[in-house]
């Protein structure tokens, strides 16, 4: 225990092992729930923030729980100092690839805002196991390994919620079941909790009567009671119980016959260590942990329908059928159990995950009309010899003799001084200043010369303002091999032509001189990567710039992995690729009616349009 104030912000763990916070939003209505009722045993994360809506806290377990994936992850109750930056209100943000703002672990916004306060021009973060460098004077965002850059921000939000005087432990909460304080309340009449109440008096009453011993009035009673809530008065003998119990009896009656009705019409008869219990508490039921996982599927899937029948939308729960860290039946009979939280939830099979087509012979594949073979090798391609930087750069720039009183966006000094860049010299003079011929930006000659050499020394050189690219734009991707070809299967939202299949191949090795750590290995997980277009026109048209893309070694980096965190291994190189063929569960599928156009665009951030194609060519 701890004595004193804190401010409360919620986390969840992710699939690299971060914690990663709530909105002060979702961690003030989680904190309302637990005022409202020390023993709560769920709160509707939905009903804070829309975007959360499939997603259940459970507190009693402290998980997390989707219910449209089945998805369990672990949560937590952290405690931080009213002075940083949650207690005031300080979130910390970077851009994504999308253009959308994710916030920063709550460990590394607390060390940025730390180093905000203190006036510091940058920061470091290798300290707390990030390899990145926060420069608040342009505030960007620097990965020290590949030297990209992100944006950032800072932004006010709401302050997490404050408690003061004795500080359980993460660890201690929920506190110890203990009698509630607050006065019984009658039982919910509604079909979602009567079909809790009688699932759960199934399982206690199967509990007790297993073995056919004759259970306790005083136990049935307690049986029947919602789980964490309040026990019903017990009615002294001779005496009515009380209104809502009698109604609550009545109900379930009706209920248990509803299912018993609905189940023998649709599935087969189940024996009868499966039926719900009667009206009257009696039962010789087995405990359902005595029956089968093909038994327990029937009775979720009946009590299902059972809400389907009184209106309650449906909301999946994964895996009736297939394997899953989470037991097929529990997660189905759980989804029912938590809607006594509020939130609708019943029993469907979700789409299955369809990454690869049906199998296909050899002599089904086809080459793709108006595409010349079904192959292409790359190998590392040495920068060309006998150009110096400031030579490439001459071929870009217009010089100019009077700067305007403007910043250098490279290096943050005025352009009528000298260029502020310590690194490595080049053989340029510091004052000197230039314009890019096509875009009109103007940079000190030294920066363009000094970001020049920390790049691909390809003779290409790209406008770190408006992306304008002057040359070939090449990248640094391991050597490999890409293959395409036709297969005679339909992508979903393409029915009428046939599917472009790409096979990248990329094997581990050594990094070059180009890469993020020379002479260190590199990994290739995932390899081969199968990536799928429609045979279309605009298909087609994505593929040969794509071929292009992948000549120019543009496709792979070598980098960080967004999703396993693992560095030094190859990654994809910000033209995305569609990679599950018969459905869109992960986002990298079909249906995407926007998908072509949208590689178009990114294919041509990189360069590579049909304009540039052609005048290489030339």
């Amino acid at each position: 225990m701890l004595l004193g104030s804190a401010v409360v912000v919620w986390e969840w763990l992710n699939e690299h092992g971060r914690w990663r916070p709530y909105s002060p939003a979702v961690s003030h209505h989680i904190e309302a729930v637990i005022r409202a009722g020390p023993r709560a045993g769920s709160v509707v994360l939905g009903q804070a923030d829309r975007r959360l809506a499939p997603y259940l806290l459970d507190l009693h377990s402290m998980h997390q729980f989707r219910q449209d994936t089945g998805t369990i992850r672990p949560v937590r109750r952290s405690y931080y100092d009213p002075s940083s930056a949650p207690g005031k209100g300080v979130v910390w943000e970077w851009e994504n690839d999308s253009g959308s703002w994710t916030a920063y672990d709550m460990e590394v916004g607390i060390t940025i805002q730390h180093a905000y306060e203190k006036q510091h021009p940058w920061i470091d973060l290798t300290s707390i196991g990030f390899c990145y460098v926060i420069d608040f004077s342009t505030m960007g965002q620097i990965n020290r390994q590949t030297q990209r850059k992100r944006r950032i921000r800072r932004r006010l939000d709401l302050v997490y919620p404050l408690v003061t005087g004795t500080l359980p432990k993460s660890q201690s909460w929920p506190a110890s079941p203990g009698v509630s304080s607050s006065p019984p309340t009658p039982p919910c009449t509604c079909p979602q909790c009567l079909l809790v109440m009688s699932v759960k008096a199934a399982v206690a009453a199967g509990a007790n009567g297993g073995t056919g011993a004759a259970v306790p009035q005083q136990q049935q009673r307690k049986a029947s009671a919602p789980l964490g809530g309040p026990k019903p008065p017990i009615p002294a003998p001779g005496l009515k119980p009380p209104d809502g119990t009698a109604t609550t009896r009545s109900s379930l009656k009706t209920l248990a016959s509803q299912v018993s009705r609905r189940q023998a019409a649709s599935t087969p008869a189940l024996s009868s260590a499966t039926s719900l219990p009667a009206a009257n508490g009696k039962t010789t039921r087995a405990s359902l942990n005595t029956l089968n996982r093909t038994h327990l599927q029937r009775l979720a899937i009946a009590q299902s329908r059972v809400l389907i029948a009184s209106g309650v939308p449906t909301v999946p729960v994964k895996n009736l059928n297939g394997s899953s860290p989470v037991n097929p039946a529990l997660a189905g009979i759980t989804g029912i159990l938590m809607s006594a939280a509020g939130l609708p939830v019943c029993l469907t099979r979700p789409p299955k995950l369809v990454l690869h087509p049906p199998p296909v012979s050899k002599s089904e594949i086809k080459s793709i009309p108006g595409v010349a073979n079904t192959c292409r090798k790359t190998t590392k391609k040495q920068a060309k010899k006998g150009k110096t930087p400031e030579e490439v750069l001459k071929k870009y720039l217009q010089k100019v003799r009077h700067p305007p009183d403007e910043d250098c966006t490279i290096c943050m000094e005025r352009l009528s001084t000298p260029s502020g860049y310590k690194g490595p010299q080049p053989a340029v003079k510091p004052d000197l200043v230039g314009k890019l011929s096509k875009c009109g930006h103007i940079y000190h000659l030294h920066c363009l010369v000094a970001m020049y050499n920390n790049g691909n020394k390809d003779g290409s050189l790209q406008c770190p303002t408006c992306k304008t690219i002057y040359g070939v734009k090449t990248g640094t991707q391991p050597p490999g091999k890409m293959e395409y070809h036709l297969i005679p299967h339909s992508l979903p939202g393409h029915p009428d032509c046939k599917t472009i299949r790409i096979i990248y191949n990329i094997a581990p090795g050594v990094q070059g001189p180009e890469h993020p750590n020379p002479g260190k290995g590199f990994t290739a997980r995932g390899f081969p990567r199968h990536c799928y277009l429609p045979d279309s026109e605009k298909g087609r048209k994505v593929l040969k710039l794509l071929l292009v893309a992948w000549d120019r070694r543009l496709i792979f980096a070598i980098g960080t992995s967004s999703t396993t965190g693992e560095s030094d291994t190859v990654i994809w190189n910000e033209i995305h690729h569609k990679t599950e063929f018969g459905s869109n569960l992960t986002g990298h599928g079909y249906p995407d009616s926007n998908y072509l156009d949208n590689v178009l665009a990114e294919l041509a951030v990189q360069g590579i349009t049909e304009e540039s194609a052609a005048q290489e060519k030339d």
